[in-house]
């Protein structure tokens, strides 16, 4: 039985263990629903990074502090709450726009484009229990400014092995979630089935958001050190807590997947080709209602070959710890390894922290990541890349955040002519 067969089969087998531990495991006294925590300024979120549907809503919707303290579209908030309590429909709307500039360059120095998304969740069975049935949703417009979009600013202008925005694209119309999510055990279990961002739940922290957080790949899912398929894959992921600190989460989606047309041919794909992205975390946090800020896990991944979705069959791991102090920091350390696969990087290492003086207000992170280019995604031989990113997330009123940003990239692996580059960003993002 060759290593492929073998791979497969035990991914698997530990996400039908994974979903049978979620359904038949007793129930424990819990305050919040599987990876739901309070947040600093009291908002709440649930499975999953902030990016993910519910986290985003809620975020969205919590009061903050802002230069301008009072919330214009007041009305348009108080509809929403009534309509979630009325019909169990909770509705999410943004718009983001980043623009780079950099110095020097290969080819173009500058790129910009913008997003909107509209995006929701509908709780159809077991509102107001622990227990709800849910749909999710979340559909997108991705368009470009300029003559170049920032997600393929930095492989293509830059010669940097690292991606920028990544989302920041001009794809057009695309789905990004459309899925069911079960929520079991008194909200200490979750199942999702349907077409997946598997952003949403791999290797999750609180800064790997592009909308709100850090741009750079190398601070966020798997540290630019892990294959990723596109959103609106086709597949299954489950988490449940194992006991009051440890947890577990897997998926098994499809490598491959287009988000303009997600539902053509997906259900072959997923049956018939059998090209496979798997995951399985582990992780410990101080408490079930700390888990977004007291956070330790190792992640194993598994990719098939992909011809469509650039992929080589491989496997990694990847790792992170993060620790929220004194209401303030976090401070991290992330990274991982990679054995073929199509990652980016084959080895990476970030750390760095996350600052926010006051809960709800103004952040500031910091981040610096060694990486290793993966030599059978690209040659071999070619430089490691230092990145340093940092940023400052302003609160202008209680709905428009400005982020100015900076990044430094030294020995950018593919640009030969440049020892260091210099990034300058701007990111703005209104929230509904």
């Amino acid at each position: 039985m060759n290593q492929r067969v073998i791979l497969r089969r035990l991914t698997q087998t530990v996400f039908v263990c994974l979903t049978a531990i979620a359904a038949q495991a007793q129930a424990q006294d819990a305050e919040a629903d599987f990876l739901t925590t309070a947040r600093a300024g009291g908002g709440v979120v649930d499975f999953g990074s902030p990016n993910a549907v519910t986290n985003r809503i809620a975020e969205d919707t919590e009061p903050r502090e802002a230069l301008v303290k009072e919330r214009a579209l007041q009305p348009w908030f108080d509809w929403k709450e009534s309509l979630q309590e009325r019909t169990g429909v909770a509705l999410g709307l943004d718009y983001s726009s980043l623009f780079l500039w950099s110095d020097p360059s290969i080819g173009d120095d500058k790129a910009s484009s913008g997003m909107v998304r509209f995006f929701g969740s509908w709780d159809a069975f077991g509102r107001d229990t622990k227990n709800t049935g849910s749909l999710v949703w979340k559909v997108e417009n991705r368009h470009r400014y300029a003559d170049i979009a920032p997600g393929g600013y930095g492989l293509g202008e830059l010669g940097y092995v690292g991606f920028i925005g990544a989302p920041f694209s001009n794809e057009g119309t695309r789905w990004t979630n459309l899925y069911w999510k079960q929520r079991l055990n008194e909200g200490r279990a979750t199942l999702l089935g349907g077409y997946l961002d598997v952003t949403d739940y791999v290797d999750v922290w609180a800064g790997a958001d592009p909308w709100t957080r850090f741009t750079n790949l190398a601070f966020s899912t798997g540290s630019a050190s892990m294959f990723l398929p596109n959103g609106a894959a086709l597949g299954a992921a489950g988490a449940t807590m194992l006991n009051n600190n440890w947890y577990l989460i897997g998926n098994v989606t499809n490598a491959y997947a287009d988000s303009t047309d997600p539902f053509k041919d997906s259900f072959e794909r997923f049956f018939g080709d059998s090209e496979y992205f798997s995951s399985l975390e582990l992780g410990w946090t101080s408490s079930q209602d700390r888990i977004y800020f007291d956070n330790t896990h190792v992640t194993l991944w598994h990719v098939d070959n992909s011809p469509q979705a650039g992929a080589i069959q491989g496997w990694g791991a990847n790792f992170s710890h993060v620790r929220y102090v004194a209401d303030k920091w976090m401070p991290f350390i992330r990274g991982g390894y990679a054995d073929d696969g199509g990652s980016l990087l084959q080895k990476s290492l970030s750390v760095g922290f996350l600052y926010q003086k006051t809960p709800a207000k103004n952040l500031l992170g910091v981040g610096l990541n060694w990486g290793q280019p993966n030599e059978s995604t690209f040659v071999p031989g070619l430089d490691d890349q230092i990145t340093m990113e940092a940023f400052y997330r302003i609160n202008i009123t209680q709905q428009f955040a400005l982020t100015p940003q900076l990044q430094y990239l030294k020995d950018p692996a593919l640009n030969p002519a440049d020892n260091s580059l210099w990034v300058v960003g701007l990111r703005m993002r209104f929230a509904l």
